[in-house]
């Protein structure tokens, strides 16, 4: 003889269809289908907004580089002030990213964040910091009267592949509080757009963009943006806007003002380094002179 027990899935379809119990426990069943909420999971926060935000400003950085650089040339179209607009709306937009970018992260500590926060936020970087900066690179390579196509899509494809390393390694890497390894990618697409528009020679312009995929992945601490830092980077980012648009509509010194404010985009990026490698430096002979002193009798 097989004992049911009570309990069990088994023993409950049989009172679905025999037992007397079924008027007992059916509406309690509905009633916990009909109040089901979403799986936490599948919850967009405020946060995972702004998230989305940056990698929808991603894509139109692609599509504005694509619809009014690339196919232009490709048709032979000499209008060149719509080609800087298009650069400019371009490069806005991944400014723009950036911002989406730094909000979420404030939001997310200030309010609640879903499980999925963090993959949306890799993401969308990938998109923003990682494709659109690549894409750039690749059509500057093609349009420009200097360039190596071919060459341009090596540093092209050296770009995207230091911001997909990049955060994978942000994903699995445990890092002190406060600090980021390696330059953040955001900060990286903002450098490798400067470097472009700073309209260069091609080698030197290839060169820094190489130099540029290296710092996303190597062992050098940035700070992460917090409190005055965001403040100033947020402001930066405006001013940024502001350079950009004066370019795009050729206003007065709207050229030299640009070319300031890449060169000074590259300087920082070129002098965090710096100042990270001495900190290294001064940490680590101050404690050898430590365990020097502490050995003495």
């Amino acid at each position: 003889m097989t004992v049911t027990d009570p309990e069990s899935p088994a023993s409950r379809a049989d009172q679905t269809t025999t037992g007397p119990g079924r008027s007992d426990w059916v509406p309690e069943a509905e009633e916990e289908t009909d109040g089901e909420e979403m799986p936490l999971s599948l919850r967009l926060s405020i946060a995972d907004t702004l998230t989305l935000g940056n990698a929808t400003c991603g894509f139109m950085a692609v599509y504005f580089t694509t619809t009014g650089i690339l196919i232009p040339h490709l048709t032979g179209s000499d209008e060149s002030g719509m080609a800087r607009h298009s650069a400019a709306t371009a490069v806005i937009l991944m400014l723009l990213a950036a911002v989406f970018d730094l909000c979420d992260g404030l939001v997310a500590r200030k309010l609640r964040s879903s499980p999925m926060g963090a993959e949306l936020d890799n993401l969308s970087d990938l998109i923003s910091f990682g494709l659109a900066p690549a894409y750039f690179v690749l059509v500057y390579g093609m349009v420009a009267d200097d360039a190596h196509q071919k060459v341009s899509a090596m540093a092209a494809i050296v770009v995207l592949l230091a911001v997909v390393l990049r955060l994978a390694r942000f994903s699995c890497v445990t890092m002190k509080d406060g600090m980021f390894q390696g330059m953040p990618s955001p900060f990286g697409a903002l450098t490798v757009v400067s470097i472009v528009l700073l309209e260069l020679p091609f080698v030197p312009t290839t060169m820094a963009i190489i130099g540029v995929a290296w710092l996303m992945v190597s062992r050098v601490e940035y700070p992460k943006p917090r409190g005055v830092l965001a403040v100033a980077m947020l402001s930066w980012i405006v001013g940024a806007m502001g350079l950009l648009a004066a370019w795009a509509f050729d206003a007065p010194g709207g050229q030299l003002l640009l070319q300031t404010g890449c060169a000074l985009q590259i300087a920082l990026a070129a002098t965090i380094p710096l100042f990270a490698t001495t900190r290294r430096a001064n940490t680590f002979r101050h404690n050898r002179r430590e365990a020097r002193a502490g050995q003495l009798p």
